[in-house]
């Protein structure tokens, strides 16, 4: 019985959450209402109510999730070594396409730049870590300011790359990012 209802719960959130992403594609989550949500989700109210606060918290929860797995990832690697930090990009260009959709449309005007935000913020972090060893000479500023410049024209690369179709692979990004990302 447990079971059941544990597997109820996680589909009426992956309706909920289908839901507003689709309604994202069309305007920004401050136009979206909480009846709209349900009745794209085939879910009544008060279903709603029991998971979520508001449309907001709602929003929230899929931006962790991306957030909590893109943390689970850079968790793996070590930006210090080339071929790893490499490695390491290619797959986050392979997660972010396989979930295209949701990114295309969180990085959107109808998204949130919360995202943007958090995406630059994960990323940041795990990098700094990586310039805390003491094997870099860069003062802690500098590698703060390098890592900043480097995560957000990263950020906007692969926010063009979405906008226009991903006609290059994950690997070909990868290699133009890091390319386009090392020091003159």
């Amino acid at each position: 019985m447990v079971q059941k209802l544990d597997r109820r719960k996680r589909y009426t959130r992956m309706a909920l959450k289908n839901s507003l992403m689709e309604l994202l594609k069309e305007k920004p989550v401050s136009s979206i209402t909480i009846k709209e949500i349900c009745e794209h989700a085939d879910i009544n109210r008060s279903t709603f109510y029991s998971h979520y606060a508001d449309q907001y918290d709602l929003l929230t929860h899929v931006e962790d999730e991306i957030i909590d797995e893109l943390n689970q990832a850079l968790l793996q690697y070590d930006y210090t070594q080339e071929k790893e930090a490499l490695a390491m990009l290619k797959y986050l260009l392979e997660y972010v396409y396989s979930r295209h959709e949701h990114f295309r449309i969180l990085f959107s005007e109808h998204g949130s730049k919360r995202f943007t935000h958090k995406v630059m913020y994960a990323a940041q972090t795990h990098i700094m870590n990586d310039f805390n060893e003491p094997e870099h000479r860069m003062s802690e500023i500098a590698a703060k300011y390098l890592t900043i410049y480097s995560v957000s024209g990263s950020i906007t690369v692969i926010e063009y790359w979405l906008e226009n179709g991903m006609k290059e692979s994950a690997d070909e990004m990868a290699k133009i990012i890091t390319e386009i990302s090392k020091p003159c």
